[in-house]
């Protein structure tokens, strides 16, 4: 179903996301009010009414009944939250969402919710987004707080460093498996956005190829940044602030980890799953000294033995000690 604007142009086509929303298959849906008398009640009851459904049930259902709705469910108060994330969730990842007509859909559709929250954006979560409509989130929402745009194969840096400079009320950032976003917008990040205390910098699984087959292009997958320490450095020197960070698969080193703790002395909750460069003992050296970790998620990882030659170590206690598992163990 597509919603036609006030201008009568056709801006989205949102059932590609918004199809895996049980809800929305019902069919009594908020049609079932046609048994009421709805066409007397005021806009401001209208919202209070639209602020109890879903994103999904007021962007298909309500929106396109009439123009009063139209304008009810487009009220700012509706769009301090945005949430599209859940709807990539519900369903494994479709290589039709990796398409450019896809991504151009969603900017539209984030795009729209920037425009509807008027400013007042908090908290956005989307994916396969692209710098066009991250950049023009930058640009007119200087309040918004938690930003989640995982698996966009198209951000950079160029509209994370207007991130940088236009939203440092950032508190929670995720930019998981992003990756041609490098350390150096990172570090205008850090520099920039003082309230930052939640970094998800998380890379995709390249060990395991199976995990992602028929999902994820083999060859983003391959474009992962080869170095975790740099990242580590920019982490250590420009957010000092950080409580809560994650960088599952990323290629850090004992000494990028070492920088990192050291210069993160905040830290209480560090995930560093399938961070294979890790061994046990230089974990537990580093951490040691970290006084506020709460939560430390170490770089346990089962790797299927047909991916690997066993002959390559010479015996499966080197893969227990290098992988930090006895899963490996015969």
């Amino acid at each position: 179903m597509e919603t036609n604007c006030a201008d009568g142009s056709s801006p989205h086509s949102s059932e590609e996301v918004f199809s895996s929303d049980k809800s929305l298959q019902n069919e009594k849906g908020v049609e079932s009010t046609r048994e009421g008398n709805w066409s007397d009640l005021t806009e401001q009851a209208l919202v209070d009414i639209f602020s109890r459904l879903n994103l999904g049930e007021r962007w298909n259902r309500a929106s396109p009944v009439c123009k009063s709705w139209f304008k009810a469910s487009r009220d700012p108060f509706l769009w301090h939250v945005v949430d599209f994330e859940q709807y990539f969730g519900r369903t494994r990842e479709n290589a039709f969402w990796w398409t450019v007509e896809f991504q151009k859909k969603i900017d539209r559709m984030v795009k729209i919710a920037v425009d509807c929250g008027g400013g007042n954006l908090r908290e956005l979560h989307v994916r396969h987004c692209s710098d066009e409509s991250i950049a023009y989130m930058a640009q007119r929402c200087p309040n918004i707080q938690r930003l989640s745009i995982k698996t966009c194969q198209n951000v950079t840096d160029t509209s994370v460093c207007q991130i940088a400079s236009g939203c440092y009320k950032i508190e929670e950032l995720d930019i998981s498996y992003c990756y041609n976003i490098s350390h150096a917008s990172l570090e205008k990040i850090g520099a920039n956005c003082k309230y930052l205390t939640t970094l998800k910098r998380n890379m995709l699984n390249s060990l395991d190829p199976s995990e992602h087959r028929d999902a994820i292009p083999t060859e983003y997958i391959n474009m992962a940044p080869l170095s975790g320490d740099d990242e580590a450095t920019v982490f250590a020197k420009y957010m000092p602030n950080l409580k809560h960070l994650e960088i599952k698969f990323s290629k850090l080193s004992p000494k990028g980890l070492r920088i990192l703790v050291d210069g993160c002395p905040n830290l209480e909750h560090l995930d560093l799953f399938g961070c294979l460069n890790l061994r046990s003992r230089e974990l537990d050296e580093v951490t040691a000294n970290a006084k506020n970790l709460k939560v430390l998620i170490k770089p346990n990882f089962f790797i299927p033995r047909a991916s690997f030659n066993a002959e390559r170590y010479g015996h499966w206690q080197l893969y227990d000690e290098r992988f930090q598992t006895n899963a490996f163990q015969i």
